[in-house]
C-alpha cells in the first residue's frame, strides 16, 4: 500500500474512533484493535476532554502491532479541538503527525464556522499529473475526521451523509440504516446502531487508484454506533472496512470514563 494510502488508512481509523464525555471537565478514553482478516495489525487510544466553557479537545495515539509492524512501523498522532455547537462538536484546528518508517509528514487544518481557512502538509508532497485538487467549493461546511462521527442522542445516525476532509482527501461518508445489534466491551453493553457506509472520494487523490476506487466500489462498509447515556452521544463502537487484502476490522475494546 503507497504511502498515502497508508496515511487514508490511518486517518479513517482516527476518524471511526474518537468518543466525547457531555458534561463539565469530564474525561473519556476509549482503546482498540484494528485487525486485518482476523490478525492484529494496530492498536489506538484517544482521550477526550470537554471543558465547562464548551470547549474540547481529543487526542488519540494509533500504532501498528502483530504482523504489520514485522514489517513497517506505522505509528500516528492525531488532535483536534473546538467548540460545542448547536449539539454538535464543531472543529477549530485538526492535526495528524504520521510516520512510516524513517519518513514522517504533518497534516495540520484550521476551520471557521465549518468552512477550511488553511490546510498544510510538512513535507509538502510532490503531486502526479493525474492527481485531483481539493476545490474551494469542497472546503466549504466539511467535518474532521475525529469529531466530526460524533453525534448528538436525538440524532438520526444513519440517515446523513458526512462531508470529510482529513488535510489531503476530501470524501463524503453517506450512512444508510441496516438495524442494530448487540454488542458489550469493557464499560459498554446495549445495542448499537448499524450504518451501511458509502464511501465517495471527492477529491485530494490521485485519480486511478486503485484502493480509492476498490472502496468507492464496496458496500459491505458498516460503522456501529453506540449511545452513551452519561454523555448523551451516539460514536462508533464497531468498523468494518474492506480493502484488497481482506476487511479490516476496529472494535472498541474499552469504552467509559476516565476516573
Amino acid at each position: 500500500m503507497a504511502h498515502s494510502g497508508r496515511r487514508i488508512f490511518i486517518s479513517a481509523i482516527a476518524a471511526f474512533l474518537a468518543i466525547p464525555a457531555s458534561a463539565a471537565e469530564i474525561q473519556h478514553r476509549t482503546v482498540y484493535r484494528v485487525t486485518l482478516a482476523g490478525l492484529p495489525i494496530a492498536r489506538a487510544a484517544f482521550l477526550t476532554q470537554i471543558e465547562d466553557d464548551h470547549s474540547y479537545t481529543i487526542a488519540g495515539d494509533i500504532k501498528s502491532a502483530g504482523l504489520a509492524d514485522l514489517v513497517t512501523s506505522i505509528s500516528a498522532k492525531t488532535s483536534v479541538s473546538g467548540v460545542v455547537r448547536n449539539d454538535r462538536l464543531q472543529a477549530l484546528k485538526y492535526s495528524l503527525y504520521y510516520k512510516k518508517g524513517k519518513k514522517a509528514r504533518v497534516y495540520e487544518v484550521s476551520y471557521r464556522n465549518g468552512d477550511i481557512i488553511s490546510a498544510t502538509t510538512t513535507p509538502q508532497p510532490k503531486r502526479p499529473k493525474n492527481w485531483i485538487d481539493v476545490t474551494p467549493r469542497d472546503m466549504r461546511s466539511v467535518l474532521d475526521p475525529i469529531s466530526g462521527l460524533v453525534f448528538t442522542g436525538d440524532t438520526k445516525v444513519c440517515s446523513q451523509t458526512l462531508p470529510i476532509f482529513d488535510g489531503e482527501t476530501r470524501m463524503d461518508l453517506v450512512l444508510s440504516p441496516k438495524g442494530d445489534k448487540d454488542f458489550s466491551t469493557d464499560g459498554f453493553k446495549g445495542k448499537a446502531v448499524v450504518c451501511g457506509v458509502r464511501f465517495v472520494a471527492r477529491s485530494g487523490y490521485k485519480k486511478g487508484r486503485k484502493d480509492i476506487d476498490y472502496l468507492s466500489k464496496s458496500d459491505r462498509m458498516e460503522i456501529w454506533f453506540a449511545k452513551s447515556d452519561a454523555a448523551n452521544v451516539y460514536a462508533p463502537v464497531y468498523v468494518r472496512i474492506p480493502t484488497e487484502y481482506g476487511m479490516v476490522t476496529i472494535t472498541a475494546v474499552k469504552y467509559g470514563s476516565v476516573s
